[in-house]
């Protein structure tokens, strides 16, 4: 057996497979996230572990047997958030998170100086954790002066599980400091943060083990002798779940936030159009990732307009893929990411009239979300990425309409997976078995079976070229407004 635990934002999930990577068990635990002032947002690592605990004595309780039977554990975790512990591992301040954004100052700063994109391969986002550590540094210079070591959120739990400081290369390539090409720590980073290589954990692939299972631990929760694997980033770990490693698989996810995710078998760095590339969770592998910040956001907004569920919104279309609305929506809700790395912009609708109704205003609202992850596509083309067709996961895949017109819109097959449970956990999971027996990760990683592949309809493509096209041009019309 072998135990994924996935430290998300809003809770904990642990999932035990077996050998055939069936899944036997699982567990959840609930998290909160504390915002004191506009743009913080905060957890206490305490909490991280005591979440951890609960999922872990649950399935204890429940599949006493199988949790015996675990090999290995392998992480999952929310990226970019600052852990600050003193030299006895004390925590000294609760963790900014990855949606933090106070630090825009100093990462506008830090992004100012050429060797961060050059070395890191990516903008220096206010999500991510060297501005946040440079904000403490400027204000809670005291608390900075004890630093000793800096974690990511699922590396504290680590620490937790094993006693040691340890990260892997996925997570750590959306610090800032790590040297993205040659997957290391880069000592110019950290000295333009006034900080060094002791201050970070030791580096180990997502695959590697990277301790042991404390013993105490163990006994309490009726285990043996156990691996802790290196794990990953939340996202590479759904990549590692979806089977998506090979050079050239990708995947579209249309949650909340939508993402185009491909796996790059060379590093192949874009920051000025604000593709994150960072490093896979399994060796000599990279990965691109397009972000829009409001995907199906955008819809439930929309939905809430229009005093409806999403799936009426998107049942009134029916399941004929129909030409461009004629209406231009900006699904800026939240600013923008990947490719205009603007936190002040605001989406529109454009091109309204008389008659137009609900229903226009519907295929708008999905067009603006196809049209964004378009523009992640074309981002990833040209930093030199080649897909031939995607996977598609997320609450949006419940529209098949939606999913024609993604497939239409980036004029690639669009492929749907069989129910199942691809996520994070599962990838974590699947990081385990590859450590505990030296596996091959390919070989452990592959695809699941598709359900139905949504083709492009090719009748449409020039209309929605031009209606992309629109798209692209509003975005300047209306960046200097408000």
């Amino acid at each position: 057996m072998y135990l994924g635990l996935d430290l998300g934002t809003s809770g904990i999930k642990a999932l035990i497979i077996d050998g055939d990577q069936k899944i036997i068990a699982s567990a959840d635990a609930p998290l909160a996230v504390s915002r004191l002032h506009t743009g913080w947002s905060e957890q206490d690592p305490a909490e991280w572990i005591s979440a951890a605990q609960t999922t872990l004595l649950s399935l204890k309780v429940s599949h006493p047997a199988e949790l015996a039977a675990v090999k290995g554990i392998g992480f999952s975790g929310q990226m970019h958030g600052a852990t600050l512990l003193d030299k006895s591992d004390k925590v000294l301040r609760p963790c900014m998170l990855w949606n933090d954004t106070r630090s825009h100052a100093e990462a506008a700063e830090l992004d100012a100086d050429p060797k961060f994109r050059a070395l890191s391969g990516n903008i220096v986002f206010p999500g991510f954790t060297a501005p946040k550590v440079e904000w403490v540094r400027r204000n809670e210079a005291a608390l900075f002066a004890q630093i000793a070591k800096v974690l990511l959120p699922k590396d504290y739990l680590r620490l937790w599980l094993t006693g040691d400081h340890i990260s892997e290369m996925s997570d750590a390539a959306g610090t800032s400091w790590l040297d993205v090409e040659k997957r290391c720590w880069s000592s110019e980073l950290l000295n333009a943060c006034q900080l060094d290589e002791s201050h970070m954990p030791s580096l180990v692939e997502g695959s590697e083990v990277s301790g042991q299972l404390r013993s105490d631990l163990a006994q309490q929760w009726g285990m043996g002798n156990v691996v802790v694997a290196g794990g990953a980033g939340d996202n590479a770990a759904s990549a590692i779940g979806l089977g998506v490693v090979q050079a050239g698989s990708a995947f579209v996810s249309l949650g909340t936030s939508g993402v185009l995710f491909a796996s790059n078998a060379a590093y192949l760095p874009n920051p000025q159009s604000a593709v994150h590339t960072f490093c896979h969770a399994v060796p000599d592998t990279w990965h691109q990732m397009g972000v829009f910040l409001s995907a199906t956001d955008s819809l439930n907004w929309w939905a809430g307009i229009c005093g409806t569920s999403a799936a009426d919104l998107t049942g009134e279309l029916g399941t004929e893929l129909q030409s461009p609305s004629g209406i231009t929506f900006l699904p800026y809700l939240s600013g923008e990411r990947t490719p205009h790395n603007d936190a002040k912009i605001r989406g529109a609708f454009l091109g309204l009239d008389h008659g137009h109704d609900r229903k226009q205003m519907t295929r708008a609202v999905l067009e603006g979300v196809a049209f964004a992850l378009r523009d992640s596509l074309e981002a990833l083309v040209a930093a030199g990425t080649h897909l031939d067709r995607v996977m598609a996961v997320g609450g949006g895949t419940r529209s098949a309409y939606w999913l024609e017109l993604v497939a239409s819109v980036l004029n690639l097959p669009l492929d749907l997976p069989k129910d199942g449970d691809f996520g994070a956990a599962f990838g974590a999971a699947r990081l385990a078995l590859i450590a505990a027996e030296d596996a091959d990760a390919a070989s452990v990683c592959s695809a699941p079976d598709i359900a139905r592949t949504f083709e492009p309809n090719g009748e449409m493509q020039e209309e929605f070229g031009e209606a992309y096209q629109t798209y692209r041009d509003a975005y300047p019309a209306i960046s200097g407004l408000g």
